[in-house]
């Protein structure tokens, strides 16, 4: 009886093993990619052969160290350290699973709210049964376990009763899927029935493309992309963003983390061939070297370039991407004509003729501006000699054929020009640059420097006299390393230079969040994005470097004495109070009008009080002028002639207003 026993143990001890080597090894393959239960509309994937190595180095950088002494960080990553620390404590059955392929999928499911989904790849390992017995035992008294089915797909529900939050998971051949968002799983369940991004030609041209010797791979989903930073900002700043949802695809790049500071992501981008974009236009006009960064301030919070083999062939992909639209397009030709028509000029002789291969832009805040937006456009010239001989050709026809007065400046040995030519910059590079209207401009170098206000030139100027740019920066070099010296599209931004900036753009609750954690954000304080056309496809590199709120203050300081002390070598500009003397009270500081063109300017004190008010004429100084103390008391009062101070001036005390000073000039 007991050598029955033991036989009938041993026969279906074998039977099992047996079963279980078929299944390994023989039985057919039933799997399904992971890529097939990502729901369509996700706007990043993210995937990765080896999760749990990957999490273990990625969580042991000093980026993720430091964010996660944040609680906003450490509250939009939760999802993944939940989900990481549920299975990581399971370490039996983990150590069972081993690394599978995982797919993360981020996904904006209804407004102002997003999810993560997450797919780990289990192979054979789905068909043992006693697998998801156990992932539903990795509950402990802390955790209710129910279930439920969706189109007879059983999905288990695990509630932690301490965070009141449900992990979702089911079983999907090979795959495991979960969510803390039922809604992911059950879409990921009906993607089952009719993939979409897996069988999508664009994403799988954009995934043969990457590269995945990296910590992992993410992919960007343009179509949906916009909705996920919906959740952070209002609808009406993604405007501009349709430009780029109806011109790319997906974005695919293989992330790394250099000596634990330097994030950098390298791919691939495909472009939308049917598109009528900007965007479609550069990637077919090749690439060309930069080189802005020359006379671009060292205080930029933005450079952006765009860059071709030469301007010709690039303004011809623009030209054949208006014809597209007929309507658009005779806009265009009816503006140029009649700009060529009234000046007596040729567009494509006086003006495209001398168009290099990088056209940019540039923002910044200067003193000078009173900290308000400094934009410029800049032009590379190909012979700067011919753009100035050019330029001045259509300056003097724009004095000789439109009622306009001519307008100029000299600051420190540069001209400033008001270039009133309406429409120019639409002309040059379609709707990218269109607000720049009746902008001024100069010449600096190599480059054709244009600005809607003087100052920005002035601005410009200043910190390339005394060599404070971009390109004299090491700091700057240094991260310019991670890139190629000629692309296509190029952006450059200093992170807590375009803080301010940013945070207009947040909606309310953002906003608040971000100022809580500035230093966090301005910790990732260089960031770059280039794409280098190739084929039909941009190369893409995402570069983001970072450092410490130590290393970011000293750097700061460092930048303030540096910037103080080569402005030294700048003629000084007379400070606004003055000295109270008969010989010094009239002693006035250089005004900077910020329009040539307007009839009056004004400044006000830091408490909002007028500080001073002037007429003008041409930009000039010619009229009124009344200076006030910051009491609001009327200090002086005068009149100007062609910038220079004329008949009787007077200026009173400040407590009882008397007069104290009289002068003629």
């Amino acid at each position: 009886m007991k050598k029955k026993i033991l036989w009938a143990i041993l026969i279906a001890l074998f039977s099992f093993l047996g079963y279980q080597a078929y299944i390994f090894t023989l039985a057919d393959e039933d799997n399904i990619n992971p890529i097939y239960l990502i729901p369509e509309n996700a706007a990043i994937v993210l995937e990765t052969e080896r999760p749990i190595d990957t999490w273990d180095e990625i969580s042991s950088s000093p980026i993720w160290k430091h964010f996660q002494t944040n609680s906003y960080f450490k509250e939009v990553t939760k999802d993944v350290n939940g989900f990481n620390k549920l299975f990581k404590d399971q370490k039996g059955v983990i150590d069972f699973i081993g690394e599978r392929d995982l797919l993360i999928s981020i996904h904006s499911y209804q407004a102002k709210k997003y999810g993560l989904l997450y797919v780990v790849d289990l192979q054979k390992l789905a068909k043992l049964s006693f697998l998801k017995s156990a992932i539903q035992k990795l509950a402990d008294h802390n955790f209710k376990v129910t279930q439920r089915l969706y189109k007879n797909h059983e999905i288990i529900e695990l509630y932690n009763k301490s965070t009141r939050e449900t992990l979702h998971l089911s079983f999907i051949k090979n795959q495991l899927i979960a969510s803390y968002t039922h809604v992911l799983v059950e879409q990921s369940i009906n993607q089952y029935l009719e993939p979409v991004i897996g069988r999508d030609l664009n994403f799988v041209e954009v995934k043969k493309e990457t590269e995945n010797d990296g910590f992992f791979n993410v992919y960007i989903q343009y179509k949906y992309f916009d909705k996920y930073l919906a959740c952070f900002t209002d609808a009406s700043n993604l405007k501009s963003f349709k430009n780029i949802k109806s011109a790319l695809f997906y974005s695919g790049f293989d992330i790394s983390i250099m000596e634990g500071v330097t994030l950098q992501a390298l791919g691939y981008t495909n472009v939308n061939q049917t598109s009528q974009t900007f965007l479609k236009a550069i990637q077919k006009s090749g690439k060309g070297k930069r080189s802005i960064a020359t006379i671009a301030p060292r205080n930029t919070s933005l450079y952006l370039s765009f860059s071709f083999e030469n301007f010709d062939d690039f303004h011809a992909n623009l030209e054949t991407l208006e014809k597209e639209n007929t309507a658009t397009f005779k806009t265009y030709t009816d503006q140029l004509k009649s700009i060529e028509d009234q000046l007596e000029i040729d567009v494509k002789e006086h003006i495209y003729s001398w168009i290099g291969n990088e056209v940019g832009l540039l923002h910044f805040n200067s003193n000078l501006s009173k900290n308000k937006k400094d934009i410029a456009a800049v032009i590379k010239a190909v012979d700067i000699d011919d753009a100035k001989e050019n330029l001045d050709f259509i300056l003097a026809k724009i004095k000789e054929n439109t009622p306009l007065k001519f307008k100029q400046i000299n600051y420190k040995g540069y001209p400033i020009h008001f270039f009133d030519l309406k429409g120019f910059f639409k002309m040059l590079a379609g709707k990218t640059f269109a607000k720049m209207e009746k902008p001024y401009f100069t010449i600096i170098d190599d480059f054709v420097v244009f600005s809607t206000s003087p100052n920005s030139l002035k601005e410009i100027i200043n910190n390339h006299l005394v060599k404070y740019t971009l390109a004299e920066s090491e700091r700057f070099e240094e991260f310019n390393y991670h890139f190629e010296n000629k692309s296509s599209v190029f952006a450059y931004v200093e992170t807590e230079n375009s803080y301010n900036d940013l945070l207009s753009l947040l909606d309310r609750t953002t906003q608040v969040q971000l100022k809580k954690n500035k230093k966090y954000f301005n910790s990732f304080s260089q960031v770059g994005i280039q794409l280098i056309s190739k084929g039909d496809l941009f190369e893409s590199n995402i570069t983001l470097s970072y450092q410490s709120p130590e290393e970011l203050s000293n750097h700061h300081k460092s930048e303030t004495a540096l910037k103080e002390e080569l402005y030294k070598k700048l003629v000084p500009e007379k400070d606004s109070v003055i000295i109270e003397t008969a010989e010094t009270i009239f002693t006035i500081q250089a005004i900077n009008p910020s329009d040539l063109s307007a009839k009056e300017y004004k400044e006000y004190y830091d408490n909002k009080l007028l500080k001073f008010e002037v007429e003008l004429d041409d930009g000039a100084l010619d009229g009124d002028f009344k200076f006030y103390y910051s009491s609001g008391n009327l200090k002086l009062k005068g009149q100007f002639k062609n910038g220079k101070k004329t008949g009787i001036w007077r200026a009173y005390s400040d407590k009882k207003g008397n007069l104290i000073f009289k002068k003629r000039f």
